[in-house]
């Protein structure tokens, strides 16, 4: 059979996974499967679980925060924030849950303050250019 490369990256890691047989991700449009020789291809993982098989006949399960998908020469490049693997479902799957699902939330709070910071921070250059203007 067949196999490509898979190559996973994040914020603070790099691993190759070699011999891979297929690929199952999901992205806006649905699911889809990447398999060795596959066309050139390029999407975004939606925040899930995705999942490769390797020619031992396993799967192994990918937890993802979202994820640029890149496949070219026989090598499919996933570059994320941060990812778990593990062949056990229900144990990535509570990891995704707990772990990942739980970061997003945080970043989301910390986005909002951000914002918050930004406006009141534009609210005062505004204010401080009005009384140099003597209004």
């Amino acid at each position: 059979m067949k196999t490509f490369t898979l190559q996973l990256r994040d914020a603070t890691h790099a691993e190759t996974v070699a011999d891979v047989e297929a690929f199952v991700g999901q992205d806006a449009s649905g699911s889809f499967s990447i398999w060795a020789g596959h066309a050139r291809f390029l999407t975004v993982l939606v925040f899930g679980l995705a999942r490769y098989r390797r020619v031992d006949g396993l799967w192994h399960y990918l937890a993802v925060p979202g994820a640029v998908v890149y496949f070219c020469d026989n090598a499919l490049r996933l570059d994320t924030r941060r990812y778990l693997i593990d062949d056990d479902y229900g144990r990535v799957s509570r990891r995704l849950t707990d772990e990942l699902l739980a970061e997003e939330r945080q970043l989301e709070t910390m986005k909002a303050h951000l914002r918050r910071m930004e406006d009141e921070f534009l609210k005062r250059l505004w204010q401080i250019g009005q009384q140099g203007r003597g209004l």
